[in-house]
């Protein structure tokens, strides 16, 4: 039986990392097993940067975004002579497991780490929902609701100038916060990686509904498809619509997580110390069919991100 189990969040932040630190720390002591907090993710690690949870390290922090442990790039670990430090730094504290909080740079650290023998489960937190083989990541319901209520102020001030609004949400390898968020608020145009980027045609559509009398039109796109606010400028010469850009940023990871990251997040925590009181390290934890399930980590990052291109059809046909 597993007796000790650290916890890390890397990467970028999540609403609802918290969470899964909390349930992770909760699960633990509720079965006699010592946790602790690692900061700065990654770095920390090699640092030896090791606190000791008790039950009021996680009072009052299911409701708060960002995470506590913190986090930090590190692209030393990819170093095989870093990692054999920070394995050291594990076995001087005794932890004997690694619950690794984060997106694809994370889940990659934590692979490294289990094929030199490290018993780890990695948890997808990241606002992108770009991880394999999972439904869903926490974070993405909080931002997506973010985006959702950026988007309804935007139409509110599109409509009353009669304006276009383009506005340039996060998701550079996964378009999903863009086509819910554009479903949702009924946007005019969503552009994303997978429905790909022809500048004719968004100017000729908007030139259409400009002719049609409408008197606003909003652009949703992802980020690092093109410069959102060269293209209003073109959007505006070409089509008549008085054209605005807006780039949402780093406001889509803040702010209190949804109660569907929270109960996501508690969940994926409680499971990821279930596997690891198995004995089944080298697993992450994934939504499938709506249930949690530990898959093979190495598996899952060999695979390519299935993206559900019904739910981009759909975009299409309610334009």
């Amino acid at each position: 039986m597993v007796r000790s189990i650290g916890i890390l969040t890397s990467g970028g932040d999540a609403p609802g990392m918290n969470a899964a630190i909390r349930a992770v720390a909760r699960a633990c002591l509720n079965k006699g097993i010592e946790v602790y907090g690692i900061e700065q993710g990654f770095k920390g690690l090699y640092d030896g940067s090791f606190i000791k949870f008790d039950r009021r390290s996680t009072r009052n922090i299911i409701n708060q975004g960002g995470t506590i442990l913190r986090s930090a790039r590190f692209p030393e670990f990819k170093d095989e002579e870093v990692r054999k430090v920070a394995i050291s730094q594990l076995e001087k504290a005794g932890i004997e497991a690694l619950v690794v909080i984060g997106g694809d740079g994370s889940y990659h650290g934590a692979m490294r780490l289990t094929e030199m023998g490290v018993n780890c489960i990695g948890i997808p937190g990241t606002i992108d929902n770009d991880i394999p083989r999972t439904e869903v990541t926490i974070g993405f319901d909080t931002a997506l609701n973010t985006i959702v209520e950026a988007l309804d102020r935007l139409r509110d001030t599109s409509s009353s100038h009669q304006r276009c609004t383009i506005l340039e949400v996060m998701g550079r390898r996964c378009g999903d916060l863009a086509v819910w968020s554009g479903i949702a608020c009924g946007v005019e145009l969503i552009v994303t990686s997978e429905i790909g980027y022809n500048e004719e045609k968004i100017i000729e559509c908007l030139k259409i509904s400009k002719q049609s009398d409408k008197k606003h039109a909003i652009v949703v796109i992802t980020e690092g498809i093109t410069d959102v606010h060269a293209l209003a400028k073109k959007v505006q010469a070409e089509t008549g619509f008085e054209t605005r850009a807006n780039v949402l940023g780093h406001m889509q990871r803040g702010g209190r997580p949804s109660a569907r990251d929270r109960v996501l997040a508690s969940r994926m925590g409680i499971f990821a110390v279930e596997l690891l009181e198995k004995g089944e390290g080298g697993k992450c934890v994934s939504v499938v069919n709506g249930h949690l399930e530990g898959l093979d980590i190495i598996e899952t990052l060999s695979k390519p991100r299935e993206t559900d291109f019904g739910i981009y059809e759909d975009a299409r046909k309610i334009r």
